[in-house]
C-alpha cells in the first residue's frame, strides 16, 4: 500500500456528474494506492503512520505536530494510478495495482481507520472508483510517500 500525503491548508474533491463536493481546511490529503496481495496489517500501518505523522508546525516553526495534535482534517481517494509501472514504453501497466473489489475493501477499511485516529467528522473521501477533479492547495509544499513495509 501507498500513500501520497500532501499538507495542505485546504483541499477538496468534486464529482459533477454525482453532484458530489467534499472539503476540507488545515490536514492532509492523501491519495491511497492499494496493491496486489495488500491486507489489514499493510492498511493500518499506512492509515496509522499517516494519522501520526509530524509534519506541522509547533511555535517554534519546527515541524512536529501530527495531524491529531493540530486537530487537523483528512481527504481520502483512492488512486490506483499510483501502482503504474512506467518502465516498459509509454503506456503504463497498472498489475500491481490490487483488483476493484479488493482494492475498495481496502480503501473503505482505510477510511475507517482514519477516522478512529482523527475522529469520524475529521475525515473526508472521494468515491472509490469514480472521475474526479481533485484540488490541493499544498501547504510548505510538503509532500510525502508512505509504504507499507514490504
Amino acid at each position: 500500500m501507498i500513500a501520497i500525503v500532501q499538507r495542505v491548508s485546504s483541499g477538496g474533491v468534486f464529482i459533477k456528474e454525482e453532484n458530489y463536493r467534499r472539503e476540507i481546511g488545515n490536514g492532509i490529503v492523501i491519495l491511497l494506492g492499494v496493491k496486489e496481495r495488500d491486507g489489514f496489517e499493510e492498511m493500518k500501518f499506512v492509515a496509522d503512520k499517516c494519522a501520526n505523522l509530524r509534519i506541522f508546525g509547533d511555535e517554534n516553526g519546527k515541524m512536529n505536530l501530527s495531524l491529531k495534535d493540530v486537530n487537523g482534517e483528512a481527504l481520502v481517494i483512492s488512486q490506483f494510478t499510483l501502482y503504474g509501472d512506467t518502465r516498459k514504453g509509454n503506456r503504463p501497466s497498472y498489475a500491481d495495482a490490487a483488483k476493484p473489489e479488493e482494492a475498495n475493501e481496502l480503501y473503505q477499511m482505510f477510511v475507517e481507520r482514519m477516522k478512529e485516529n482523527i475522529g469520524a467528522e475529521k475525515v473526508k473521501t472521494g468515491i472509490f472508483g469514480a472521475m474526479m477533479e481533485v484540488k490541493i492547495i499544498n501547504d510548505g509544499p510538503v509532500t510525502l510517500i508512505v509504504k507499507s513495509k514490504e
